[in-house]
């Protein structure tokens, strides 16, 4: 009997399985149009600096186009790749020249391998180091759609074309709200560039690696690339208001925001009868800021009352700084029609006690990423994710009881045992 059930399950599946594949229609157009490509750009430096010879035996510049080929021969089919140099053109002193040295060397969109190779086999050692222009130049290259962008910058030292701060250009990129993100690479870096390029990285969301072999480099940005094809929730831009009466409203999903120093942001969401509102946020300190600082995510009614709030403190030794809230909506029992399904306007306040020193630029205001759900809340009240992460005092009263119980019965059991070898 149990046979006979199986099998006829299984052929139940296998005929639903062929009727989706005669519709292939109706299943494209349920998924919707198809997510625009992933688009990204290699930054490569090709600054005078790259003719030495400290990596594996080889030079740094020979080192890069082995890893570039690599690479190249990798990327997935649904990468739009480009690739862009700073410092390949101009060998002279003059340093207005030199800072202009940028150029894409291979346009973004899909990938002849061929051809990528080849120009990169034409790079020589040249110039200067201009790093900030190359990243305002890799930003325009990817512009357009909504596809998810990620620069990769390959370099071997910190800037040279000074006052353009780049570490300030990835800021302003980051405040566009373009959801840009900026990995980079330091090729035998020393103090100076490590910090450089992290701060960066830090600045948009990406990462830094400090290279020293061949292998590393075209491990790693293969890595990247391999990352940047994967799926990822991109944040939606937004800002909040000074107050809650004139807040943006929000539904579930991921947004992003900046805040500056002391500063508070409120926003808005919807949540009805028999919900549960989920809230976190966190906040990146991509600058240098004082130690002891915190963030406070609080939620409360359109008239001023707290509900529930989430808090969380650091001593400088993590970038980023997060805390969360739940909020469960009780069902009106004795309610009924609209009443019963009407939503309650909760009011979220998102704070810091970020500072900084009189030199540290205030603008633009610390990233911010601010995550929202709205769920069923739990069926059975005596479920403790339907007290909040606010009610937590009756959790605290079932782990002392079971404690207590715990204790107890070990302390029986270890008298008893105690006893038994005496009399034996």
């Amino acid at each position: 009997m149990i046979t006979t059930k199986r099998l006829a399950a299984a052929t139940c599946g296998l005929l639903v399985a062929l009727s989706a594949g005669l519709l292939p229609t109706t299943a494209a157009a349920a998924d919707g149009p198809r997510k625009e490509p992933p688009k990204v750009e290699l930054v490569l430096d090709v600054s005078g600096s790259m003719r030495a010879t400290d990596i594996d035996g080889q030079s740094r510049m020979a080192a890069a186009k082995q890893a570039f080929n690599e690479v190249l021969d990798a990327v997935p089919e649904d990468v739009r790749l480009g690739i862009r140099t700073l410092g390949a053109g101009y060998a002279g002193e003059d340093k207005a020249l030199g800072c202009k040295d940028t150029a894409q060397l291979y346009p973004v969109g899909p990938l002849n391998r061929t051809e990528a190779k080849t120009a990169v086999a034409t790079l020589a050692p040249t110039g200067w180091t201009p790093i900030g222009p190359a990243l305002l130049g890799a930003a325009q290259d990817l512009e357009g759609g909504d596809a998810t962008r990620r620069i990769v910058l390959i370099t071997d030292g910190e800037d040279t074309c000074a006052p353009l701060d780049p570490c300030e250009v990835a800021r302003e990129i980051a405040a566009k709200g373009i959801h840009l993100v900026v990995d980079t690479l330091g090729l035998v870096p020393d103090a100076k560039t490590r910090a450089q390029l992290t701060c960066i990285a830090e600045a948009t969301g990406g990462t830094y690696t400090s290279v020293q072999h061949t292998a590393e480099l075209s491990g790693r940005v293969r890595q990247l690339v391999d990352r940047a094809a994967d799926p990822v929730v991109t944040p939606v831009a937004t800002e909040g208001a000074e107050r809650c009466a004139n807040a943006p409203k929000l539904g579930a999903g991921l947004y992003s925001d900046r805040e500056t120093f002391g500063e508070h942001r409120w926003y808005r969401v919807d949540v009805r009868p028999g919900q549960e509102l989920r809230a976190s946020v966190s906040i990146g300190a991509d600058r240098a800021v004082n130690r002891d600082y915190g963030i406070l995510l609080r939620a409360t009614t359109v008239h001023g009352r707290e509900i529930v709030r989430g808090s969380e403190s650091g001593d400088g030794r993590t970038d980023v700084i997060s805390t969360g809230l739940r909020y469960p909506k009780a069902t009106l029992e004795d309610a009924d029609g609209d009443a019963a399904r009407a939503p309650e306007t909760v009011c979220l306040q998102v704070s810091n006690s970020f500072s900084a020193g009189p030199a540290v630029k205030t603008a633009p205001g610390m990233p911010v990423e601010l995550t929202i759900d709205v769920v069923d809340g739990p069926d059975d009240a005596s479920d403790v994710a339907s007290f909040g992460l606010g009610r937590g005092w009756w959790l605290l009263a079932v782990l002392a009881l079971t404690g207590l119980s715990a204790g107890l019965v070990w302390g029986w059991t270890s008298r008893r045992h105690i006893s038994v070898r005496r009399t034996n």
